[in-house]
């Protein structure tokens, strides 16, 4: 494959080397750097949709935040590079650390890593992790480096999502691509009747400044309409399937 391809990185996009692209104001955006008293009325909190039956049944060996490359393989995922970024809040402002975000989607070719998903299985992206997590920071931020998302039959383009605080699937919900055409006749979409929350569950997903491979950059804020504890406790070590793992 060439290295020339737009829509693959050869190599593995540090997150540093992602804020430089960004540059310090792009930096305090992604980390969400204000004064949470600002926020003048409590935040709508994000809806929820399903989780839908492909939540991965057996998880990928590697289930970081780089869904593009597994392990120390040298050859990336295919798909229009997407660096996904935001942060989970409580409705009144207040970020959330340590919460557990996971992510799933299709490859690129519409095939989800669920054994039972039989679509374009035959063209499946074995290099396509599929699925991914990421542990809140201070500010409540998360990051994922993955691809755009592409439709399947019945199905607009969409980023599952798993939201999880103290061990406890908090909220599931799904990304969908602003602007995407198919959203307008998406059932699952649809399922919300309020127009202005179902414009809280779309995200723009843009050029990246300076790319040279056609990288875009993704923000999805959450917001928990449920009770946080002041204490979240902070996840030590590895997160197996055993314990983040298990469908909900």
């Amino acid at each position: 494959m060439s290295n020339s391809d737009p829509f693959i990185d050869p190599t593995t996009i540090s997150r540093r080397r992602f804020l430089q692209h960004m540059g310090i104001a792009g930096a305090a955006t992604f980390f969400g750097l204000y004064n949470t008293a600002s926020f003048a009325e409590m935040l709508a909190a994000t809806p929820r949709l399903t989780e839908g039956p492909f939540y991965p049944n057996k998880l990928p060996l590697d289930t970081d935040n780089d869904l593009l490359v597994i392990n120390d393989s040298i050859t990336p995922a295919l798909g229009e590079v997407t660096h996904l970024s935001g942060r989970i809040l409580t409705q009144a402002g207040t970020p959330v650390r340590n919460a557990l975000i996971e992510i799933w989607q299709v490859d690129n070719s519409g095939c989800y890593i669920h054994t039972g998903d039989t679509n374009n299985r035959a063209k499946q992206d074995k290099n396509f992790q599929g699925y991914g997590r990421f542990i809140t920071d201070s500010s409540g931020a998360y990051y994922f480096r993955t691809i755009k998302p592409v439709s399947y039959p019945g199905r607009t383009p969409h980023i599952h999502v798993g939201v999880s605080v103290n061990g406890k699937r908090v909220l599931t919900t799904q990304i969908l691509v602003k602007g995407e055409a198919q959203n307008e006749r998406d059932g699952v979409f649809r399922s919300i009747r309020d127009a202005q929350l179902r414009d809280t569950l779309v995200a723009e997903f843009k050029p990246l400044k300076d790319s040279k491979i056609g990288e875009l950059t993704a923000e999805f804020n959450i917001t928990l309409g449920v009770t946080v504890p002041d204490k979240v406790e902070k996840i030590k070590g590895g997160i197996g399937p055993s314990e983040w793992g298990k469908r909900r």
